[in-house]
């Protein structure tokens, strides 16, 4: 059974995990959109680079976030005299480094969903004098949500699972940025902490399969609209 330090760690995950996958919703889609509808010089780079996070150690990316983000770096005192926002130390800088993790998934998700879109659709708008933006809103989005809703939730589970860049971007502090992943690997670093590793462990499986489940159910569902 799940004690109540259990059910803090999954609330602080979920918080991290519903942060990260809102934060990085507007620029996953704008991406995708970009990759999906745009031929532009460097275009090939640019989707190197969105999916770069999928093929590079995670830890690596929480070494690059430290040095952009971090104190000593501008964007981070900016953040923080700008904004008010502080990441070091932080479960807000845990999101961000689920986010920049869940990002590529996001991307190449809604890709797939905005490709299916029939661009005669969409030109139909724009000859009855609808302007570029208003087509992506009222004609690209609501024919490509169930991709877009399956990113979601994709990311989410992405976001939730996260360890190597956290770890090495906002290190590991009970209360404050240690997820369901960190707890784990902390319990399997204590003595006696086996229990707890397995209650966490089959918690997150469990959230991971309905996330999964939920995100093929989605997809499906889509499919069967766009027949």
């Amino acid at each position: 059974m799940l004690q109540a330090a259990d059910w803090s760690i999954m609330a602080l995950s979920l918080k991290v995990a519903m942060a990260a996958v809102l934060g990085a919703l507007p620029p996953a889609c704008a991406l995708a959109w970009l990759l999906s509808r745009v031929r532009f010089p460097g275009k090939v780079l640019l989707d190197a680079l969105v999916h770069l996070p999928l093929v590079t150690p995670p830890v690596v990316v929480g070494w690059l976030l430290l040095g952009l983000l971090g104190p000593a770096a501008p964007a981070g005192r900016w953040l923080e005299a700008a904004l008010g926002l502080e990441l070091m130390f932080r479960w807000t800088g845990a999101a961000v480094a689920a986010g920049v993790m869940a990002l590529p998934l996001m991307v190449r998700s809604m890709r797939l969903s905005f490709d299916g879109v029939d661009q005669r659709l969409e030109n139909a708008a724009r000859s009855l004098g609808a302007s570029p933006v208003r087509v992506f809103w009222s004609v690209s989005v609501p024919l490509a949500a169930p991709g877009v809703l399956a990113a979601l939730v994709l990311g989410f589970a992405r976001a939730l699972g996260e360890f190597g860049a956290t770890i090495a971007f906002v290190s590991n502090i009970p209360g404050e940025t240690r997820t369901l992943s960190l707890a784990i690997y902390s319990a399997l670093q204590t003595p006696g902490g086996e229990g707890t590793a397995t209650r966490l462990a089959v918690l997150s499986l469990l959230v991971s399969l309905a996330a999964l489940i939920g995100s093929e159910a989605m997809v499906r569902k889509g499919r069967r609209h766009a027949s």
